[in-house]
């Protein structure tokens, strides 16, 4: 059975056609138009946003650290374990090596 993508990509130039056509299903007007407690209020009975809070006053955005190329051997039915794993396996590497430090660096408990 073929799964039909629900992904549809348009060009910059058919996107603007779509507006010119008025396709777009976007009210900009009434948008720009509300006020800040109106704004609130239709986040608030937007099922997609329940129980989302977000601080943005203390938000940080803390961007990755570069990788480093690493060449070394691993036992083979280790490496297979996380290659059956899919796409990111690398990553699933990384990640249990970024727990192990962050356990060896942690304080020890008394």
């Amino acid at each position: 059975m073929v799964r039909k993508e629900r992904i549809v990509r348009y060009t910059d130039d058919q996107l603007r056609a779509m507006c010119e056509r008025g396709e777009n299903k976007s009210d900009w007007a009434q948008a720009a138009a509300m006020t800040e407690s109106e704004i609130e209020t239709a986040i608030a009975s937007d099922p997609d946003e329940a129980g989302m809070v977000v601080d943005w006053s203390t938000l940080s955005v803390d961007l990755p650290q570069p990788k480093e190329v690493l060449n070394m051997r691993i036992d083979a039915d280790v490496l297979q374990f996380f290659r059956r794993q899919g796409k990111g396996y690398q990553t699933k590497i990384n990640a249990v090596l970024r727990s192990y430090v962050d356990q060896k660096l942690r304080p020890e408990k008394r």
